[in-house]
């Protein structure tokens, strides 16, 4: 019986595609050495861990990243490496650590033949390459530290030098500068070279301030060397070393050599000048035991000076350093105040002297009116008073001022000459001829001035029965020259000035009005 064909069930679809991928094999055990050798490979920061377990790409990145690190690190800069560049590769050397441990913890396959314990090794010996790597750079960076601070070091060289070719107040601004520039050298690096290298800058420093004094400019050199002498307030006495005292003693020079080149050239500063700076600053110096000697032989030289051409010149230089002698500290003053006191006296007398010989007829009654009242007791008073009548008359009468006038009394014997005031105010009379003189005539109480010359020279002194006010003068023959002027400080007439001949057997009369004008009053 023939077999029945196999019964179908539903119908089955046939189709094509893509063949099924084959499956993953299963993860190997963990291998947590192999874990360790990946993590400890990529924080040398070359990607090592994940050429270990073969992620190239990845180690690309890596050594990419530390690339970049370089770039920014290098060169060094006295700075360091920005924070933020830091921190940044930082955390991607602990993520690539942790994710290379990630991958090697189950990962079947490594770096051919390269067993994780080898690896493991390695990684530690590879640890050292970024250790090292800091190293360096902090020397590197040590070094452009120290080349930053020399860079610093020479620009305030420059400013000195630059500073050392012109006047010390156009300059002062720059040397401050440059001082305070080389204080920051010191303090706050002071074990650096540049440091190490101040107190040579420093003696230049002194150098280049101090160059006026080389140079014998003891007045320009002052300030400098003031200036220098308070540098120790600025920089450490340890850096200056010899420096900090050095401008003490060409100071106490230039003090001395100024103070005595000004004596009597200069005006008194109240303190005496820099005499008086010197022996207040440095009082147990040999430049201060000078300064007593250099003014007894500047008043002497004055002194000389007196019986030369210009007297005038050479009394006002000695009452100049008489000023100055009177204001330096003791005992100087009690030494020297007699000597020029004597000195002064001396040329203010011959000043006046020398001043009518040249006409200067206002200047010498002056400086002789002056010398008489200064000098009461002196044995050339009245000379000088004599000279100063004679002057006076010759600032309205020339010719009285032709020779200085004979130095004998003012009369007692001789001609005899009247002189009576017609005048509302007293009146002076000043003569001056064979014999000088003076005399006051009392005011004439019921006298008034005169309209014009005329009625003045018509009526002065010749009312009937009235009494005007007179004196007599004895004078010796010879040409007279006087001058009427209203005495008292409340007359306001002016003086007027005539002269003649006296001659003996003959009995002299004057009357002396006030004739009122456009201009004031007149005699």
């Amino acid at each position: 019986m023939p077999v029945a064909p196999p019964a179908f069930g539903p119908a089955q679809e046939l189709g094509f595609g893509p063949p099924p991928r084959p499956a993953r094999p299963p993860a190997g055990p963990a291998d947590p050495v192999r874990a360790v050798a990946a993590g400890l490979l990529n924080l040398s920061g070359l990607g090592l861990g994940y050429v270990l377990v073969r992620r190239r790409l990845l180690a690309l990145l890596c050594v990419a990243a530390t690339a970049a690190l370089l770039t920014v690190a290098l060169p060094a800069d006295p700075d360091g490496v920005p924070a933020w560049a830091l921190v940044g590769y930082g955390v991607l050397l602990l993520a690539a650590a942790a994710d290379g441990a990630r991958r090697g913890l189950r990962t079947t396959t490594t770096a051919a033949h390269i067993r994780p314990v080898v690896a493991i090794g390695l990684a530690v010996a590879l640890l050292a390459v970024p250790a090292a790597g800091a190293v360096g750079y902090d020397r590197l960076r040590d070094d452009a530290v120290e080349d930053m601070l020399l860079d610093r070091l020479d620009r305030a060289d420059a400013l000195v030098e630059k500073a050392s070719g012109r006047d010390f107040a156009a300059a002062r601004a720059d040397y401050r500068d440059a001082l305070r520039r080389y204080r920051a050298l010191t303090e706050d690096h002071p074990d650096s070279k540049a440091a190490h290298r101040v107190h040579d800058s420093l003696d230049a420093y002194y150098k280049a301030v101090s160059a006026p004094y080389a140079d014998g400019e003891h007045c320009a050199a002052l300030a400098p060397l003031e200036h220098l002498r308070a540098v120790p307030h600025t920089i450490d006495r340890a850096v200056l070393g010899s420096l900090a005292t050095w401008p003490d003693k060409p100071l106490a020079a230039s003090l001395l050599k100024c103070g005595t080149g000004r004596l009597g050239t200069a005006e008194s500063d109240g303190k005496g000048g820099e005499l008086g700076q010197l022996l207040r600053t440095f009082p147990e110096s040999a430049q201060a035991d000078r300064v007593e000697p250099a003014v007894r032989a500047a008043v002497d030289r004055r002194a000389g000076e007196l019986k030369g051409a210009a007297p005038c010149p050479a009394t006002q230089a000695l009452r100049r350093i008489g000023d100055t002698a009177k204001q330096l500290p003791a005992p100087v003053p009690e030494h020297v105040r007699g000597a020029v006191a004597t000195a002064v006296a001396d040329g203010a007398y011959a000043c006046g002297i020398d001043q009518f010989k040249d006409k200067k007829f206002s200047a010498a009654r002056k400086s002789l009116a002056s010398f008489a009242g200064t000098y009461k007791h002196d044995k050339r008073r009245a000379r000088a008073q004599q000279v100063a009548i004679a002057a006076e008359i010759a600032q309205l009468r020339p010719a009285a001022g032709d020779r200085l006038p004979p130095s004998g009394g003012a009369g007692g014997s001789g001609m005899e000459m009247v002189i009576s005031n017609d005048g509302p105010d007293p009146v002076d009379v000043l003569y001056t001829g064979p014999v000088t003189g003076r005399i006051t005539i009392a005011a004439c109480g019921s006298c008034k001035t005169y309209p014009t010359e005329a009625a003045g020279r018509a009526k002065a002194c010749k009312a009937s029965g009235k009494s005007y006010p007179k004196k007599t003068l004895r004078l010796p023959a010879g040409t007279y020259h006087f001058l009427h002027k209203p005495g008292g400080s409340s007359a306001t007439a002016t003086g007027r000035a005539a002269g003649g001949r006296i001659q003996p057997g003959y009995t002299y009369t004057q009357c002396s009005y006030v004739v009122r004008s456009d201009l004031g009053a007149e005699l």
